[in-house]
C-alpha cells in the first residue's frame, strides 16, 4: 500500500509545505487536515500543520523523512478555517507555515495540548480482581487511599491532596504495587452554548436600532455583509449586542471584533453583563497561558462570545453565528508587518465561508465599505440620530491666521474653553503629537536635533529630559547647548505635554489629565484616568488619537482639534480620509448627554474642502466626494495596490534589488498592472535602514494576482535579495 504523505505547514518564511511521510506509528486513518505533529526540520524538532494528505510527493524517495509523532487526535484548525488561511497565503503571498502559525497561540506553536487536560488516578484491573500485590496491614496510608479510590474512582490532585500531604509518594507506591493507574483525561467545557438568554434585555430602542437589528437578526444562517452607519453616541454598542443575543439564544457564537486593547476592558464589561457564560478575550496584552485558555474556550464552544483585536479574526469558533467588527475603518486592523493581512477583509472572506452576517460598524465608514453598499455587495443600516435626545455638536473653524497663537491656542479658543468650563462643562483637547514639542532648535545657527538612525527629528519629553524618536525609538538627554554654536536651545512646537503645560497655566482651578502612550504605559492607568473623567474629577482632557476611539465622555461639552493641518496635505491618497474620519471621531465625544456640544477646529486653512465639507455637510459629504476623486484617479477603491518593500543598511541596495525586480516582470504577464518606480520612500532611512518601493496598479485584484504569482517565486531566487530585507504588502493602507 502507498504510504501516506503530508503536505505540512512549518513556521518558516519559505513560500510551499514540506512533504513527510506519516509516522509509523499512527494509524493513517486518523490523519486529517489541521492536525499538528512533529516533525524533523534541519537540525531541529518543530511543530507542524497537516495542511494536506497525499498518496505522492515530488521530493525523491530517499530524500523524504518521516513525521515523528501525530500532537492532536482531532484538528485544531477545522476545514473552513484552514481553508481561508491557504487563501489568505495565497492573496497576500506570505509563507503558508508563517500564515498558519499567526492564527494559533504560542503555546499551540510549541507543541502544547490543544485540549485541556488533567492527571487523575483509577484503581487497576488487577486491583479490582485481586490481583495486586496485596497491601500490609501497617501501611494505613496506602490502604486509605486505595479504598478511597475505591469509592471515587477515578480522582485528581485536589482530592487525593486533601486525603494526605504525601499523596503523591503514596500514590507512587500504589503503582509499583499494580494498585493504581494513572490517565489523563480532557477537560470538559462545563458551560455550553445550550439555547442562553441574555441577561437583561438594555435599553428602549429606537426605531433606527430596531430596524437595524430585526435587518441582521433576518440575516441568520446566510452571508450579508451590513455597514453600519451610526453616528457618534447613536447607539451602534446596543445593536451589537441585541443582535448578537439572538446569535447566543440559537446556541450559536459570537466574534466582535476591536482596533485597540484599550477598547477592550469596556466593551468586555458591557458584554459581560449582557450574556451569561464566560467570555472569551484575545490580545497581545495577555499571557500565553491565558491566550490559550481563551483560544480553547472559544474551540468549545463554552464562550458565547469572543472579544479581540486584529488577530482574533482566526479564533476558532464551534458554531459561528455573526461576525461583528467596530470601528471597522480604523488603520489598526491591517497588520503592518511580517504577515500583512486586513482583519477586516479576513473577516468578509471567513462570513463568506461560514454563510452567517458580518456587521462593519463605524461613524466614519471606510471608503471601501461605502464603496461596497454602492456596488450592491453591503447593505446599509443608519442610525443617524443620537441616542437620550442628544444632539449632534455644532463644528467651527478658527482661522489662525486672524487670531493671534498663544501657545498653540487661537484667543478666541481659550475664551470658548473658559466659558464651557466655568458652565461646569468638561473639554477635550486633540492632538496627535505626543511628547512636549515636535523640535529642538537653536536660534543662533539653525540646529534642528535630528535623528541618528532616521531622517526625522527628535521630540522633546520635557518630564523625562529626554529627546526621543518616535519612529525607531533612539533616546538621548537633551542637551544644554547646541552642540554645533555653542548657543541655547529651545524647544518649538506643541505636543501633548506642552498642551497640558499651558493649560495648567491657563486654568489652575480645574483638575487636568492627559491620555497618549506616555501618560497611560502602567498598567490599570488608561482605566484610572477614565475613571475620573467619568466621575467628574477631570474637567480639561488632553490626548491623542487614543481619545478618537470608542469612549464614551458624557460630560464633554466642547472639543477642540489643534494642529488640524497636518493632515490635509500629506503625500499618501488616503490622507484626507483619514484626517476626516479623526476629526469627525474625536468632534463625537463632545455633547453625547443633555448639554449641547460644541467642536473648534483650529486651522490655517479654514477655505479647504475637506474642512468646509464636513463643517457644513459632514462625513457624508465628504466621503461623497472623495469617492468621486478616488474613482477619476483610478486609486482604491476602484483599483488594486500593491508595494514591494525593500530596505539595506545602504542607500544602493535597496534601489537596485527594486530595479532587478522591475526588470524580473518582463518575464511576466504584466498586461493589466502598470508599474510604478522605484522611488525612495518618502522616509528614506528608518532606523538605521534606508528604504525605497515599487508600486503595482491595476484595475482588478485579478492580473495583479496572476502577476505575483509568476514574480515572487522569481524575486526569491534572485541572488541580490539576499542583500536585502524585502517584503511585498498587498493592499496597502499606507504608502510609506
Amino acid at each position: 500500500m502507498t504510504s501516506t504523505i503530508l503536505g505540512v505547514a512549518i513556521d518558516a518564511p519559505l513560500r510551499r509545505l514540506f512533504d513527510y511521510r506519516a509516522p509509523p506509528s499512527v494509524d493513517h486513518q486518523k490523519l486529517q487536515p489541521g492536525q499538528r505533529v512533529w516533525v524533523p526540520f534541519g537540525r531541529r524538532k518543530a511543530v507542524g500543520v497537516i495542511v494536506e494528505l497525499r498518496d505522492r510527493s515530488d521530493v525523491p524517495e530517499a530524500r523524504l523523512k518521516s513525521a515523528l509523532a501525530l500532537i492532536d487526535n482531532e484538528p485544531v484548525l477545522d476545514a473552513t478555517l484552514l481553508d481561508l488561511l491557504r487563501w489568505s497565503a495565497e492573496y497576500y503571498r506570505h509563507p503558508p507555515g508563517e500564515v498558519i502559525a499567526a492564527a494559533l497561540p504560542v503555546a499551540l506553536r510549541n507543541g502544547t495540548d490543544a485540549v485541556a487536560t488533567a492527571e487523575r488516578w483509577t484503581l487497576s484491573a488487577a486491583a479490582r480482581t485481586g490481583a495486586a500485590e496485596p497491601i500490609g496491614t501497617r501501611a494505613t496510608r496506602l490502604r486509605e487511599l486505595a479504598d478511597y479510590l475505591a469509592a471515587h474512582d477515578p480522582a485528581g490532585a485536589a482530592e487525593l491532596g486533601a486525603l494526605s500531604p504525601r499523596w503523591r509518594d503514596h500514590v507512587r507506591e500504589l503503582e509499583k504495587r499494580g494498585w493504581v493507574i494513572r490517565v489523563r483525561e480532557d477537560v470538559v467545557a462545563t458551560e455550553t452554548l445550550t439555547n442562553a438568554v441574555a441577561r437583561e434585555l438594555g435599553p428602549q430602542l429606537t426605531p433606527e436600532q430596531d430596524a437595524a437589528v430585526s435587518a441582521i437578526v433576518a440575516a441568520h444562517g446566510r452571508f450579508t455583509p451590513f455597514v453600519l452607519h451610526g453616528v457618534t453616541g447613536s447607539g451602534k454598542t446596543e445593536v451589537y449586542l441585541r443582535a448578537i443575543a439572538d446569535v447566543v439564544a440559537r446556541g450559536e457564537q459570537a466574534l466582535v471584533l476591536v482596533p485597540e486593547i484599550s477598547l477592550t476592558p469596556q466593551l468586555v464589561a458591557r458584554f459581560a453583563a449582557r450574556f451569561p457564560g464566560p467570555l472569551a478575550v484575545l490580545h497581545s496584552g495577555l499571557t500565553d497561558t491565558d491566550r490559550l485558555q481563551a483560544w480553547r474556550a472559544a474551540r468549545a464552544g463554552s464562550a458565547p462570545v469572543v472579544i479581540g483585536t486584529r488577530s482574533a479574526v482566526f479564533a476558532p469558533l464551534a458554531r459561528p453565528g455573526l461576525i461583528v467588527i467596530d470601528e471597522e475603518h480604523d488603520a489598526s486592523y491591517k497588520q503592518q508587518d511580517g504577515f500583512r493581512y486586513s482583519a477586516r477583509d479576513l473577516a468578509l472572506a471567513r462570513a463568506q465561508r461560514h454563510g452567517i452576517p458580518i456587521v462593519l460598524g463605524s461613524a466614519t465608514p471606510s471608503l471601501e465599505s461605502l464603496e461596497r453598499i454602492r456596488a450592491g455587495r453591503a447593505q446599509r443600516l443608519d442610525l443617524p440620530n443620537r441616542t437620550a435626545g442628544a444632539r449632534p455638536p455644532t463644528l467651527h473653524l478658527i482661522d489662525l491666521r486672524a487670531h493671534a497663537d498663544t501657545q498653540g491656542f487661537a484667543t478666541p479658543t481659550l475664551l470658548t474653553i473658559r466659558r464651557h468650563l466655568d458652565a461646569g462643562g468638561q473639554v477635550l483637547i486633540y492632538l496627535n503629537r505626543r511628547g512636549y514639542a515636535p523640535t529642538l532648535f537653536c536660534p543662533g545657527c539653525g540646529w534642528v536635533a535630528p535623528c541618528p538612525r532616521c531622517d526625522a527629528r527628535l521630540t522633546v519629553h520635557q518630564r523625562e529630559r529626554s529627546l526621543d524618536c518616535h519612529h525607531c525609538g533612539t533616546h538621548r538627554p537633551i542637551p544644554a547647548t547646541c552642540p554645533d554654536c555653542g548657543e541655547a536651545v529651545k524647544p518649538v512646537g506643541q505636543g501633548t505635554e506642552r498642551i497640558e503645560e499651558t493649560l495648567a497655566d491657563f486654568f489652575p482651578e480645574f483638575a487636568l489629565a492627559r491620555i497618549d502612550r506616555d501618560a497611560v504605559r502602567k498598567r490599570g492607568s488608561l482605566e484610572e484616568t477614565i475613571e475620573r473623567v467619568h466621575s467628574g474629577e477631570v474637567r480639561l482632557l488632553v490626548g491623542t488619537q487614543m481619545l478618537t476611539k470608542g469612549h464614551h465622555f458624557p460630560l464633554v461639552t466642547l472639543v477642540v482639534v489643534l494642529n488640524a493641518d497636518q493632515g490635509l496635505f500629506g503625500t499618501d491618497f488616503r490622507a484626507a480620509e483619514r484626517l476626516a474620519q479623526t476629526i469627525v471621531q474625536v468632534s463625537g465625544r463632545a455633547g453625547r448627554a443633555e448639554k449641547p456640544g460644541e467642536v473648534l477646529i483650529q486651522t490655517e486653512y479654514p477655505e479647504h474642502p475637506l474642512l468646509q465639507q464636513l463643517v457644513h455637510g459632514g462625513y457624508d459629504a465628504f466621503a461623497a466626494a472623495a469617492l468621486v476623486e478616488r474613482e477619476q484617479a483610478h486609486w482604491p477603491p476602484f483599483a488594486r495596490v500593491a508595494v514591494l518593500r525593500a530596505e539595506a543598511p545602504g542607500r544602493e541596495a535597496p534601489l537596485a534589488f527594486l530595479e532587478h525586480a522591475k526588470e524580473l516582470l518582463a518575464g511576466c504577464d504584466v498586461a493589466g498592472v502598470e508599474v510604478l518606480g522605484p522611488a525612495a520612500a518618502p522616509m528614506e532611512r528608518r532606523a538605521g535602514h534606508y528604504r525605497a518601493q515599487l508600486l503595482l496598479h491595476a484595475a482588478t485584484h485579478s492580473p495583479l494576482q496572476r502577476l505575483m504569482a509568476r514574480w515572487v517565486p522569481l524575486l526569491e531566487a534572485a541572488p541580490d535579495a539576499r542583500k536585502v530585507r524585502w517584503a511585498l504588502d498587498v493592499d496597502p493602507l499606507e504608502l510609506f
